[in-house]
C-alpha cells in the first residue's frame, strides 16, 4: 500500500523579505482569486537508498559491465538525490522478471504495473489531501488528474474519481504525457476551473511511476543511467478554490499563469513509447537553455504584479520566493546563477530533490509542501510574492505568479 505522507520539512536558511513585499503580518486571500486550499502526497512502500542504489541496479538487472557501473556511481553522487520511492519491489521484480532483461516486448507487462500503481498512489495522496482539506470527497465539483506513466481506456480520472466516491457529476479532466511541467499545468487549469465556476472546489492529483521506464544498463542508451540515478516513483494532491471559508486555512493564492515553448526544441526532451516501454533522451544544451530564457519568462509574471497590483520589487528576483520543480541539479545550479538568487531561494526545491529524486509532476508539489511550512514556521514573514515554475518537453515553461497567504 502506498504511504500517505503529510510530515513537513523546510530550509533552515533565512530569506530577507526586500522592498515592498515583505509580507509581515496577516495577508487574507482576495474575492475571486483561486487558492490553493489543503496539499496531500503519497509514495509506494518501497525506499530506495542512494547508496544502495548501483549495487541493487546491477543486480536486479544482472549486469557485469564495469564501465556503466562506474558510470552510475558518478551520476548518483551528482544527482544529490538521497533517497527515493519506487513502485519496483523485489516481488514485482519477481512476478515480472522479463521488464529486467534486455529487448523484450513487456510493454503490456509494464502497463499491468503501472495502471495499478499510479491509480492506488493517486488515491492514497487524494486521501491525504482530504484529510489536510478536513472536507468530505462530496464536495469536490472539479478533478483533474495528471499522469505521464498511465495508458488506458477509461483513464485513470475514472477509476480514481469511483475510488474516492466522487460524485458522479464531478467535472474531469485529464493531463497526460506532459512530463515535469504537468504538475504546474494542472495548477494553471484547476485555477481557471475555481475562479469561472463560483463555489467549486478543485482536486489535483499527480501521480508518477519509474516502472514503464525500467530497463537494464546499455551503451546503446546512456540516458537510462540519468534516468537511473535522477528518478522517483510518488503521488500528490491539492485541492484549488476561490473565496475560500477561513477554515479552510488557504496558504497560497494565484495571481496570473502563463506557459510558453520554445520553437525548434521538441528533440531536446525526447519520449517514444515501444514495445519495451517508455524510452527518454534528454539533450545536454536543456540546462542552458532555460538558464539564457528564464530571466525574461520570470520578468513578464513580475510585470503581471507591477501593473495589476502596484508591487515593487526593490531587490528584483530574490524579493520573491520560489517553488522551481527541480529537474535536476545542474538547472536549479543554472537558474540560480542566470537570477542571481541567493543559495537559499531554491532551497525547497533542492530538498525535494534530495529526499524524492525528480517524480516528474508530482515533484513541484512536494517543494510547495515545504514552503507552506516555511509560512507556518515563520509566521508570514517570508516574502508576500512568489513564483511557481517547471520546465518539461516542448521545450515548455509553465509558471504562475503566487501571493503567499498567513494561516
Amino acid at each position: 500500500m502506498p504511504k500517505q505522507a503529510n510530515g513537513r520539512c523546510s530550509s533552515d536558511a533565512k530569506a530577507d523579505a526586500g522592498g515592498d513585499t515583505s509580507g509581515v503580518g496577516r495577508r487574507a486571500s482576495r474575492p475571486g482569486k483561486a487558492a490553493i486550499l489543503a496539499l496531500g502526497k503519497a509514495f509506494p512502500d518501497h525506499l530506495l537508498l542512494q547508496e544502495n542504489l548501483v549495487d541493487n541496479y546491477f543486480h536486479e538487472t544482472n549486469c557485469n559491465d564495469p564501465v556503466l557501473r562506474e558510470k552510475l556511481e558518478r551520476l548518483c553522487k551528482s544527482t544529490t538525490v538521497k533517497r527515493r520511492y519506487t513502485v519496483l519491489s523485489r516481488d514485482i521484480l519477481q512476478k515480472y522478471p522479463e521488464i529486467a532483461t534486455k529487448g523484450g516486448p513487456t510493454l503490456q507487462q509494464r502497463l499491468e504495473i503501472c495502471n495499478a500503481a499510479v491509480c492506488e498512489m493517486a488515491a492514497a495522496a487524494a486521501e491525504s489531501c482530504l484529510l489536510d482539506w478536513g472536507r468530505p470527497a462530496s464536495s469536490i465539483t472539479h478533478l483533474v488528474y495528471v499522469s505521464s506513466m498511465e495508458l488506458r481506456i477509461p483513464s485513470g480520472d475514472l477509476y480514481l474519481a469511483s475510488r474516492l466516491s466522487l460524485r458522479p457529476d464531478v467535472s474531469r479532466v485529464v493531463l497526460y504525457f506532459l512530463g515535469c511541467y504537468g504538475g504546474v499545468s494542472a495548477l494553471r487549469v484547476a485555477k481557471d476551473l475555481a475562479e469561472n465556476n463560483p463555489g467549486s472546489r478543485v482536486l489535483v492529483v499527480t501521480s508518477e511511476t519509474t516502472a514503464l521506464g525500467f530497463r537494464p544498463p546499455s551503451t546503446d542508451r546512456p540516458y537510462d543511467l540519468v534516468g537511473a540515478a535522477l528518478f522517483g516513483d510518488g503521488a500528490a494532491a491539492v485541492v484549488v478554490g476561490a473565496d475560500p471559508d477561513p477554515e479552510e486555512r488557504a496558504f497560497m493564492e494565484m495571481e496570473w499563469a502563463t506557459q510558453e515553448f520554445v520553437p525548434g526544441t521538441a528533440g531536446v526532451i525526447d519520449g517514444r513509447m515501444t514495445e519495451e516501454g517508455i524510452s527518454f533522451l534528454l539533450g545536454r544544451e536543456l540546462p542552458e537553455l532555460i538558464g539564457s530564457r528564464i530571466e525574461g519568462f520570470c520578468q513578464r509574471m513580475m510585470e503581471a504584479a507591477r501593473v495589476k497590483d502596484g508591487v515593487r520589487f526593490k531587490d528584483g528576483f530574490n524579493d520573491l520566493f520560489w517553488a522551481v520543480h527541480p529537474g535536476g541539479p545542474a538547472i536549479l545550479n543554472r537558474m540560480e546563477g542566470s537570477l542571481g538568487l541567493r543559495p537559499e531561494k531554491l532551497e525547497c526545491s533542492r530538498r525535494a530533490l534530495s529526499e524524492y529524486g525528480n517524480v516528474s509532476s508530482s515533484t513541484v508539489f512536494y517543494v510547495l509542501d515545504y514552503l507552506r511550512e516555511e509560512m507556518r514556521r515563520k509566521e508570514g514573514g517570508i516574502e508576500e510574492w512568489g513564483l511557481v515554475l517547471a520546465f518539461g518537453p516542448g521545450v515548455t515553461f509553465e509558471g504562475i505568479l503566487v501571493r503567499g497567504l498567513v494561516q
